[in-house]
């Protein structure tokens, strides 16, 4: 939110009983979860690579990335296409796999409350805020928190070809 906004848009989306929250605008869209294409000795978090429009996209298993186990593909299983301004020639997309989509909710400035320090299994890394909703709560991420750590594994380029195997 910058300074003149009174509200917060975003995209609710689920993950076990858990309700997280990304802002609208580093949602490019969304889509049903389809096949990947599997990259070899990739980490446990990156299920592989889909096509969206053309264009190759990583997609991470979110649930991972929490520390919590993975779960079968349900009709529900959605991709958040997402982008982030990583400083390089060009943007950083991944699709985040989620359980489930719920809505896009606009929230109240004073909705947005600061994560508490303690009586929390949510990584800060990844949950920058809370958002309270229908007794429960929503946790807001911030999509550079979530990127961290798998930046590298995503944008580098390999130094050399590798040589292949000889029997």
């Amino acid at each position: 939110m910058s300074g003149g906004d009174s509200a917060l848009q975003t995209i609710v989306f689920g993950i076990g009983d858990e309700l997280f929250a990304l802002p609208i605008g580093v949602v490019r869209e969304i889509l049903d979860h389809g096949p990947a294409f599997r990259v070899p000795n990739a980490p446990d978090w990156l299920i592989g690579l889909c096509d969206v429009r053309g264009l190759s996209v990583p997609m991470v298993d979110f649930r991972i990335c929490l520390g919590l186990p993975t779960v079968e593909v349900t009709p529900a299983t959605r991709v958040l296409v997402v982008e982030s301004d990583t400083g390089g020639a060009r943007p950083l997309v991944i699709g985040l796999v989620v359980d489930r989509v719920l809505d896009v909710s606009t929230w109240p400035r004073e909705a947005v409350e600061p994560l508490p320090d303690t009586g929390t299994a949510w990584h800060s890394r990844h949950v920058v805020s809370v958002l309270r909703r229908d007794g429960g709560f929503v946790g807001l991420l911030e999509l550079g928190g979530i990127l961290q750590g798998m930046e590298q594994v995503l944008t580098e380029q390999p130094t050399a070809p590798r040589a292949a195997a000889v029997s």
